[in-house]
C-alpha cells in the first residue's frame, strides 16, 4: 500500500510541471470557445471540492479518514477534479495548438492516470463500497473512461 501511495507522487509532479510548463509559454490560459471549456472545468473542480468536504489536498494519495463520497459531481465521474485539470489543460493546448503544448498535455495526461490507477487501489482497499462504484461510473471522461 505505502509503494502505490509513493508511485502518486510522480503523478503530481508531472501535472504540476504541464501546467508550468503551459504557463512559461503563455499557453495556459484558452481564448475563444477553448475558454468556455476551462470556465466548465473550472466550475466542475469548485463544485467538486466543495461535495468532498474539508479533507486536505495531498500531493500523495492517502483515502485517509472519511467516508466514500458519491454524490455532486462524484455520481457521474471518480475523479472529477482530475478530469476538471483534464478538461481545461486540452483547452489550452487546443487554443494554442502547437507541438510542444500537446506534449506537455500528455505529459498532464500521464501524470492523472498514474494518480487515478494509484488513488484506485487505495479506495478499492479502503472502501468495500467502491467496487460497486466502479460499476457506475466513469473515470474521466463521462461514457467513455
Amino acid at each position: 500500500m505505502r509503494n502505490s501511495t509513493a508511485l502518486s507522487l510522480p503523478g503530481y509532479v508531472l501535472m504540476v510541471c504541464a501546467a508550468l510548463g503551459l504557463l512559461a509559454r503563455h499557453a495556459l490560459l484558452a481564448t475563444g470557445i477553448a475558454l468556455t471549456v476551462q470556465f466548465v472545468a473550472v466550475a466542475l473542480m469548485i463544485w467538486a471540492r466543495l461535495t468532498f468536504g474539508l479533507r486536505s489536498f495531498r500531493a500523495v494519495a492517502d483515502p485517509g479518514v472519511g467516508q466514500l463520497v458519491t454524490s455532486g459531481p462524484y455520481r457521474f465521474l471518480r475523479h472529477p477534479i482530475y478530469a476538471a485539470v483534464l478538461y481545461f489543460m486540452v483547452a489550452a493546448a487546443a487554443s494554442h495548438s502547437d507541438a510542444a503544448n500537446w506534449l506537455l498535455v500528455s505529459t498532464a495526461v500521464a501524470g492523472i492516470v498514474v494518480r487515478v490507477i494509484v488513488e484506485e487501489r487505495l479506495l478499492t482497499s479502503r472502501y468495500p463500497a467502491y467496487a460497486a462504484y466502479i460499476l457506475r461510473t466513469r473515470r474521466l471522461i463521462p461514457f467513455v473512461w
